[in-house]
């Protein structure tokens, strides 16, 4: 099955007898509160429960009273999360990383309605929230699965600790006047040593996004693999490479390096990294699901959001 494998949204959740969707949003916009409150409405008005993830009511609290509706629930710390039907994402890219975070071990689909920048991660924007509610409601929507990638690190003297990202997890140097020296291997193999501001390991979902400012490759959502970019390489042959889904990615941060580093997955979970650890990437057993409303190819998602020019293409382009 491939990174983005599509399935119905039927094949991903059993319905139960109460439909429920937990809400996340962005807390310090005014049009993702007003969203929020939007969406809370719609779903109370086709008998759907609203549940809201404590960031997202704490802000709420402070602008509506509507949030004091019995009918709606709040997400309690470590409460299950398997009778969710989706999660819906008010918000840029770093909302949905972080509904990703509360979501992803039980199998619930996020969609995303960008009020960020960019917003790749995102299925519509602010104008279309209607059309993306009476879709949700209906269960009209795919499901693609989006590779993760599983990040253990080593350090000496200590207990293994395991994270995951599915964007990437970068290693980057925690002292700005001083390089990071590394050695990268695949799948047990040493490749090369150099000195550098840090390295990226990324899934295709995250080729877009650090990956991309650090000269990585874009890689199709449909294609399983792994990458692994420098950051400012004092080197020839340290370009970035691609490697296959089963492949296993290290970076050992070699003991003559006279600092420190920090290894930060999606952005949202930072650990120290000190000379002489070992930092190993491979795919997750668990991947992100996202729900899709657009059948578009991927190749219009780039233009569309990093608006790029095609004047003069001579074919016909689909149509969204």
């Amino acid at each position: 099955m491939t990174s983005s494998a599509v399935t119905t949204s039927s094949e991903v959740t059993q319905t139960p007898a109460t439909r429920k969707m937990l809400i996340v949003s962005h807390t310090r916009r005014q049009e993702a509160i007003d969203a929020a409150i939007q969406v809370m409405d719609r779903l109370l008005d086709a008998g759907v429960t609203p549940v809201l993830e404590s960031t997202t009511r704490s802000e709420l609290e402070r602008h509506t009273d509507r949030v004091a509706d019995a009918r709606i629930e709040n997400l309690d710390e470590g409460a299950p999360l398997d009778d969710f039907e989706l999660s819906i994402v008010l918000g840029g890219d770093g909302t949905i990383l972080r509904a990703a975070e509360i979501v992803r071990a039980a199998r619930v689909p996020i969609i995303g309605v960008n009020l960020g920048h960019v917003g790749f991660l995102a299925e519509s924007e602010r104008e279309s929230i209607s059309t993306l509610l009476e879709r949700v409601l209906d269960r009209d929507y795919e499901v693609e699965k989006r590779l993760a990638i599983s990040v253990t690190v080593e350090r000496p003297g200590e207990e293994p600790h395991t994270t995951w990202a599915l964007n990437e997890a970068a290693l980057e140097k925690a002292d700005r006047q001083r390089m990071v020296e590394v050695i990268i291997a695949v799948d047990g193999q040493p490749l090369e040593s150099f000195g550098c501001d840090g390295v990226i390991l990324a899934t295709p979902t995250g080729s877009t996004a650090y990956s991309f400012s650090a000269g990585g490759p874009i890689v199709w959502p449909g294609v399983e693999a792994l990458l692994a970019v420098p950051i400012c390489a004092h080197a020839l042959f340290a370009r970035p490479i691609v490697v296959g889904k089963d492949s296993t990615l290290v970076v050992d941060l070699l003991d003559r390096t006279s600092s420190s580093a920090v290894l930060s997955c999606d952005g949202r979970r930072s650990i120290e990294i000190t000379p002489g650890t070992r930092v190993t990437a491979r795919r997750s057993d668990h991947p992100v699901l996202l729900a899709r409303l657009h059948e578009g190819p991927f190749t219009k998602r780039l233009v569309d959001k990093f608006k790029l020019p095609i004047a003069g293409w001579r074919g016909e382009a689909d149509q969204p």
